[in-house]
């Protein structure tokens, strides 16, 4: 285990985000499976985008959302230093393969299955949106698990541009093979123009839920969360958030942008409620194209303070002993 604050003596608090090694919050640093026993959270990288449809560029998301990672610190509004209260590491990233999609999901699955393994919860950076296809494989090896999905589109075509494995079909992967309840899977902030009536047929038939964005204006982001918490209900639960369910005003570094989305401030208080909801096994943040180093990047930061809500959520559930 490498701790990158070990230069600075004074205390982990006073790491600055941009020196020393670059870990998510400056989380201590392994790759060795046996060193995950006690820790309760594991941070992996999926640094891939080979299967997208439109903006490549996905690949950079990992070590962006780590550059603009924050030092740990209390949240001033929930009161609770996540990393104060959990176990957290950086595990590094899955050693994905360029240009071989299969081999990279393969391997993005056998890394996030050696967190699951050691009893802790994964929380994945993507890459593309395909990588919840073998991160939700890996969470549910031994039963299937409900989804909560943030995200303009619903991912569940059975092909896109005539291929079955790309990041605009995970969900109708998972459903078919028996990983994901589609009883227990809510979509929200949906909006735009696909899919069409065949996707939405299916998942009727399903019944899988979905939360459109005049949804979410018209419910509030309470009421719509208050109401996936109930569909979801009691058991293990994969929290999954592409970055393009927000307005491109707040996260413009992305493949598929599509404006009248959600704001950041609604998509931490969800995650952060989400989190301290449900029984988390897994969640993964996906679609960051960063453009800029660090927090000087909109999206990557926007993404960061996500996966940071996640942490909190979690806290706070362990703190009341959920």
């Amino acid at each position: 285990m490498i701790d990158p604050t070990e230069r600075w003596p004074r205390g982990h608090e006073e790491k600055p985000d941009y020196a020393g090694l670059l870990t998510y919050g400056a989380a201590r640093y392994t790759q060795d499976p046996a060193e995950l026993e006690g820790v309760d959270v594991a941070v992996v990288g999926a640094p891939t985008d080979d299967l997208v449809s439109d903006r490549p560029g996905t690949r950079f998301g990992p070590r962006a959302i780590r550059a603009a990672s924050c030092p740990p610190g209390p949240h001033l509004e929930a009161n609770v230093d996540a990393f104060a209260e959990l176990s957290v590491v950086d595990f590094g990233d899955a050693p994905v393969i360029p240009a071989d999609p299969a081999r990279t999901h393969a391997a993005i699955e056998a890394t996030v299955a050696q967190v699951v393994g050691a009893g802790a919860i994964p929380v994945v950076l993507g890459g593309d949106h395909s990588i919840s296809e073998p991160n939700i494989r890996a969470c549910a090896a031994h039963r299937p698990v409900g989804v909560v999905h943030f995200d303009t589109h619903t991912d569940t075509g059975t092909e896109v541009y005539g291929v079955e494995i790309s990041h605009g079909t995970p969900f109708y992967r998972l459903v078919e093979q028996g990983h994901l309840d589609p009883r227990r899977y809510v979509q929200i902030g949906l909006r735009g123009y696909w899919p069409g009536e065949t996707e939405f047929a299916w998942q009727a038939e399903r019944g899988v839920t979905s939360y459109f964005m005049h949804d979410v204006r018209e419910l509030g982001i309470e009421q719509v969360v208050r109401r996936a918490v109930e569909t979801v209900g009691a058991g293990p639960v994969f929290l999954t958030v592409d970055v393009d369910v927000l307005d491109p005003a707040f996260a413009p570094g992305t493949g598929t942008p599509e404006p009248g989305g959600m704001t950041t401030a609604d998509l931490l208080r969800a995650a952060r409620t989400l989190a301290r909801e449900l029984e988390l096994v897994g969640a993964d943040v996906v679609e960051v194209i960063p453009t800029a180093v660090g927090s000087a990047d909109v999206t990557a930061l926007a993404a960061d303070r996500i996966v940071r809500e996640i942490l909190t959520g979690i806290a706070l559930r362990r703190r009341t002993g959920g």
